[in-house]
């Protein structure tokens, strides 16, 4: 009987890898261009070069696909492992903020974000059940990390309602670099191309955002 050590299984276990990860990023291209609902099992397998058997086996079924599809795409925009990298660090929750604007800002500017932004956007222009699995697999762990450095910054709980409303106004306009059509905003906003000044003036405008807030909530009675 073969063992883990041996060529053979070590082999099947590379190419099993690699048939999932080609079938994830076929789908995913397919994903993007129409959307969940107007995509086969059949056009996937074509596209990748596969059978349905194989993509039962790496995912379950379609839908089980598209949620990795899903988780993929996210991952895309930001990695959970790049905000615990931040979260570690033993700087400062100022520079921990600097660190994850410049981070949301490369992202942006990002040539290789490919099919993950336009997945996602067809999923929010149109929920599937899906986005559920979505925020609770990928967006959830992301978003308590980032909840625990705004808490620090003004100094309040994290369950604190002002913690999210901040995190919003932190957030949003990350968002917005990342799903703006890139030719029309720099067109119409040439100066957002200079990313080492919009990283300083972001981290300026959000950190005096959040001492404004701090100084509003430390005064408020008890």
């Amino acid at each position: 009987m073969p063992t883990p050590k041996d060529p053979k299984v070590r082999s099947v276990r590379s190419d099993g890898v690699e048939t999932r990860a080609h079938i994830l990023q076929t789908a995913g291209q397919l994903f993007a261009l129409k959307g969940y609902g107007r995509i086969t099992s059949k056009e996937i397998c074509e596209a990748a070069g596969t059978n349905i058997a194989a993509v039962n086996y790496h995912f379950g079924d379609k839908a089980g696909l598209y949620g990795a599809v899903l988780v993929a795409a996210h991952a895309q925009l930001v990695q959970l492992a790049d905000l615990e990298d931040i979260q570690r660090t033993d700087q400062y929750p100022q520079q921990k903020l600097r660190a994850l604007l410049t981070l949301f800002v490369e992202r942006a500017a990002d040539p290789t974000l490919s099919w993950g932004l336009s997945v996602l956007v067809h999923e929010l222009m149109a929920p599937s059940r899906h986005v559920a699995a979505l925020l609770q697999v990928a967006v959830q762990p992301k978003v308590r990390i980032m909840l625990g450095l705004v808490a620090q910054l003004l100094d309040l709980p994290v369950a604190h309602p002002a913690v999210q409303r901040a995190l919003a106004f932190v957030v949003l306009p990350c968002i917005m670099l990342v799903i703006a059509p890139k030719d029309e905003l720099r067109h119409l906003l040439p100066a957002l191309t200079d990313h080492a000044a919009l990283i300083d003036d972001m981290s300026d405008y959000a950190l005096a955002g959040l001492a404004a807030l701090k100084r509003k909530h430390q005064a408020a009675p008890p």
